[in-house]
């Protein structure tokens, strides 16, 4: 299993990511984590979500290595990652990331589908997907980001730290990473002591008025990623990340 669940006395369950060495997600890893999130939010006993992760990061994303070593995998990893963000997304329940080091990729569409994201002041957040022959999550980068900046971290693939997130909005706090999980769970569990009627309503509702249309918009983008990944250019660009290498595309 690449993640670890467990619900506390006081209504809040943790998911914590656990897939060395990068909490990357293979296809079979991103159904698992849609169905646990939606299974916590059906449970009476869960009054909020708080999802974290052990080792050097977040999450980095989708395992590229899989997609090398069969191509047709790349429906499923789509379709893994559209029902794990819909599923943090449509939580019955308040969600809150607690962020460290990096969340690229599909960590950001985690983190992006969330209520409420921590993080810690060694956490990065980017796209890198312009440079592994794919696109995705941009429509949770938007949820996190002004449109301007999700275009530039979106074009040039590069991330930002957390200070400049924090700066523009994105997070509620940025704290050492000793303090994250602390902060995060005091939040948590004053979202869990209010009434389960009301947290669920009040989920439901801001979902309802939010003014982009989260799911879809993210399945409109990933038929472009599809798109991609079915060109040279897109072989090439994950041949180069695998080998460890610069990209060379044809310019002509």
């Amino acid at each position: 299993m690449s993640f670890k669940t467990q619900i506390g006395s006081d209504g809040v369950a943790e998911l914590v990511l656990d897939h060395p060495p990068v909490n990357a997600l293979d296809s079979a890893g991103w159904f698992a984590l849609a169905e646990t999130v939606e299974s916590l939010g059906r449970d009476p006993e869960v009054q909020t979500l708080l999802i974290s992760a052990e080792g050097r990061g977040f999450c980095g994303g989708v395992d590229i290595k899989e997609l090398q070593a069969d191509e047709s995998k790349i429906l499923d990893v789509n379709r893994g990652c559209y029902l794990s963000f819909g599923a943090i997304y449509d939580c019955a329940v308040p969600v809150i990331a607690a962020v460290h080091g990096f969340c690229l990729g599909g960590g950001i569409g985690i983190a992006g589908s969330c209520d409420v994201v921590f993080a810690s002041d060694d956490a990065i957040f980017g796209l890198p997907e312009i440079d592994r022959g794919a696109m995705g999550a941009a429509t949770h980068l938007a949820r996190l980001f002004p449109q301007q900046k999700v275009r530039r971290m979106f074009f040039s693939g590069e991330p930002i730290e957390a200070r400049e997130a924090y700066r523009l909005g994105a997070l509620e706090d940025v704290v050492p990473r000793d303090e994250l999980l602390p902060a995060a769970r005091e939040l948590a569990a004053k979202f869990a002591s209010k009434s389960p009627k009301a947290l669920r309503l009040a989920k439901h509702a801001l979902n309802g008025i939010e003014p982009v249309d989260v799911k879809e918009s993210y399945r409109y983008e990933q038929g472009f990623t599809f798109e991609l990944y079915m060109s040279p250019d897109s072989q090439e660009a994950r041949d180069a990340f695998v080998q460890k290498r610069d990209a060379k595309f044809d310019k002509s």
